[in-house]
């Protein structure tokens, strides 16, 4: 893959990763009803959504390692009843997806790479 596309990927997962934090702790099963202080997981990812949007390869490693918080924090739910289980399922196939292009991305604008082509 190109760089642009990891980069679009990237963007595309950090986005959804992003809205599943917020719909989850908000609205769809919060820990406690109406609601719960979770729905602060959101902001760490918030600072990364500039670089990615200018696909600078220094987010892309930093958000690589980041991203695996959510990653254990959705392995750890998964085992919830119901639709928390399913959010926690989904959370885990976001975070990889967004761990996979954050990494092909920092790998795809390495320097040098950049002298190769």
């Amino acid at each position: 893959m190109t760089p642009r596309a990891w980069a679009r990927l990237e963007c595309v997962a950090l986005l959804a990763l992003i809205a599943l934090c917020l719909l989850w702790e908000g609205w769809l099963a919060p820990l406690r009803p109406g609601g719960s202080w979770l729905i602060l997981k959101s902001l760490p990812l918030i600072p990364a959504v500039p670089g990615v949007l200018r696909g600078r390869r220094y987010t892309s490693q930093w958000l690589s390692m980041a991203v695996l918080l959510y990653f254990l924090e959705g392995a750890w739910r998964f085992g919830d009843p119901g639709l928390m289980g399913i959010l926690a399922r989904m959370e885990i196939v976001v975070s990889l997806v967004l761990f996979a292009a954050a990494v092909g991305h920092a790998h795809a604008t390495a320097p040098s790479r950049q002298r190769q082509g």
